[in-house]
């Protein structure tokens, strides 16, 4: 057993799973998550755990406030969608209740989170792996890859070797010193795989497999690529492949990506991705941070990013409820490159 204590803030399919699998595995393991039928469901009877197609039960300490959790713990895992980190964080904090923070979350949210927590009570880690949310009490886990984690300053310290150690109780894990880079990397495939994956409803294998599909979702990817190389940044390697193995800009390019995404979607060809899964429960999206990350970055440093502008569109017309995810956003998206 790990001799730690954490806490998972958001237990929806990453984080719910996570606590669930970590369970048994460390010290001692709370939940904390706004979702009260969700909460006492994990209370009692348990929650039902689909992991990679064995079912289980699992009892869990969740809590639906802070105010009955009993810290300290030494990690608060954030596994939250980005509207509400401020809310969730904040009490976490102004009760001393977690000696780090690690963020586990999609897109570009570190920095928010350093600013509520303080920089230097931030980890960042990366979710490769995937997971869905079946209703309240119920989650599964649909792939199998590993966590990546590392220091802002890319120093491995005691905490950094503590939480490898902890997260191992739930997938592989490993550390990096690029820690910046493995996020835009992971942005990468968010802003392609998810981004299309839920303005079309295919999981990532079904976007590859539609030619159509797989022409917006390498367009996508190249677009944050350039924006990535335009801030200097050295990409880490992601879903078993180096970030510009996927960049196409010619034919050689192309049957090296080929090869590449085949290694990709073995990892993570069945995942649902987080934000279609939000569509379809009627939840807003954190489009803004991820393929809007991209558009931010590529502003501020002269990146035409067209494909990531025109899904933060298509994405917001379906959280107004003004279209549904389907496979004709691959053809409006295609049209975009003349």
């Amino acid at each position: 057993m790990i001799e730690a204590n954490v806490v998972v803030v958001g237990a929806g399919a990453i984080g719910g799973v996570t606590a669930a699998k970590m369970d048994g595995g460390v010290r001692r393991v709370s939940v904390l998550d706004a979702n009260e039928e969700h909460v006492e469901k994990m209370r009692d009877p348990g929650l039902v755990l689909d992991d990679l197609g064995e079912e289980r039960r699992v009892r869990l300490d969740a809590h639906s406030g802070p105010a009955d959790l009993e810290g300290p713990f030494d990690f608060a895992l954030v596994t939250l969608k980005a509207p509400h980190l401020e809310s969730a964080l904040g009490p976490l904090v102004e009760r001393g209740l977690a000696e780090a923070f690690v963020s586990l979350g999609n897109g570009l949210v570190q920095d928010r989170i350093a600013s509520i927590v303080g920089e230097e009570n931030l980890i960042v880690g990366t979710v490769e792996w995937g997971a869905t949310n079946l209703g309240a009490g119920h989650l599964a886990r649909t792939t199998r890859a590993p966590f990546v984690v590392g220091e802002p300053d890319g120093e491995t310290k005691y905490r950094t070797r503590l939480l490898a150690d902890t997260l191992e109780t739930v997938a592989d894990v490993r550390i990096t010193e690029n820690i910046g880079g493995q996020v835009w990397s992971k942005l990468l495939v968010n802003s392609a795989f998810s981004g299309l994956g839920a303005v079309s409803g295919l999981l990532y294998r079904e976007v590859v497999a539609d030619p159509a599909g797989k022409e917006a979702a390498l367009a996508v990817w190249r677009e944050g690529y350039d924006v990535g190389m335009a801030q200097g940044i050295t990409l880490d390697k992601v879903l078993g492949v180096p970030a510009e193995s996927l960049v196409v800009r010619g034919p050689d390019d192309q049957r090296k990506a080929d090869e590449a995404l085949r290694v990709a979607m073995g990892y993570a060809g069945a995942t649902k991705a987080s934000m279609l899964q939000d569509l379809e429960r009627g939840a807003k999206t954190e489009v803004d941070v991820i393929n809007g990350g991209v558009v931010g970055r590529g502003r501020e440093y002269g990146v035409e990013t067209p494909f990531n502008e025109r899904v933060v569109e298509l994405m917001h017309a379906m959280e107004r409820g003004e279209r549904r995810p389907g496979r004709d956003a691959f053809e409006e998206l295609r049209t975009l490159a003349g």
